[in-house]
């Protein structure tokens, strides 16, 4: 699965899962630019982790967060600019900031919608313009979440959004599969991220691995895998998917509280 002489955008590109798919795309010979909300050392530590696989890579800073009217068209220009071949686009930056359902304020499911949903259905649009117009062979890769598929209490905000993005791959698939555009999910379990890190203390951490049929809570590298194959030419016949990567999680029912 090699990416030589192509170049993509991955976005929350800095850290956690997207540092990880930044990384396994350099591997496999892919020019990176690398979207993040700050300029600070994790952003420059996954940078010069990339570059020391001999690739070109780009930093540039954007809050996806903001309504995606003032944001995408300049990210856009300013990502071709840099590199002009540009042909994967990663719509990996999101956020989980939920309370219970009964105190979710306006705002705060604003703020989920615009950075899970939104960022990523109009970068897409602006990348598969450009794409169109030059008849370039384009692939888009969401990151979803197991939430897409089973609901968690207290999380309904994010649980939604990752709701839509599991749509919006379909839907995206059947608009834009006959330009050559693929577009695909991977939709994680639960890993650990600097957004996860905080609330898996060791009770949570063991209650996770009982109740995940491969006992794992591992870290964002095992996504990265996923990731590259789902944008590589090993999955050209691969439209409107969504791979969960989830340690079987998904598939499990769950024995009652005796055990049986």
């Amino acid at each position: 699965m090699k990416l030589d002489n192509r170049a993509a955008l991955v976005t929350g590109g800095t850290q956690g899962i997207g540092a990880a798919i930044a990384y396994r795309l350099a591997q496999a010979g892919c020019d990176l630019i690398l979207v993040g909300l700050r300029d600070d050392s994790m952003a420059h530590a996954t940078v010069q982790q990339c570059r020391e696989l001999g690739r070109r890579v780009h930093l540039l800073i954007a809050d996806l967060s903001q309504p995606s009217s003032e944001v995408i068209p300049g990210l856009c220009e300013q990502a071709f600019s840099l590199e002009p071949q540009l042909s994967i686009l990663i719509n990996n930056a999101g956020t989980f900031c939920d309370r219970p359902f009964l105190e979710m304020d306006w705002a705060t499911y604003e703020r989920t919608m615009r950075l899970n949903v939104e960022s990523g259905y109009f970068l897409t649009q602006a990348f598969a313009r450009r794409w169109v117009a030059a008849g370039i062979p384009g692939r888009v890769l969401f990151t979803g979440s197991i939430n897409g598929e089973l609901a968690e209490p207290d999380h309904t905000a994010y649980d939604t959004s990752k709701g839509a993005v599991r749509m919006m791959v379909r839907t995206l698939c059947v608009s834009l599969a006959p330009y050559g555009i693929r577009v695909n999910a991977m939709a994680p379990g639960l890993v650990v991220t600097p957004l996860t890190a905080s609330a898996l203390t060791p009770a949570a951490t063991d209650w996770m691995k009982l109740h995940t049929p491969n006992g794992k809570v591992p870290g964002p590298e095992v996504c990265a895998g996923a990731a590259l194959f789902l944008v590589s030419d090993e999955a050209d016949h691969v439209h409107g998917q969504t791979l969960l990567v989830d340690g079987g999680m998904s598939v499990w029912q769950q024995p009652n509280p005796d055990g049986q």
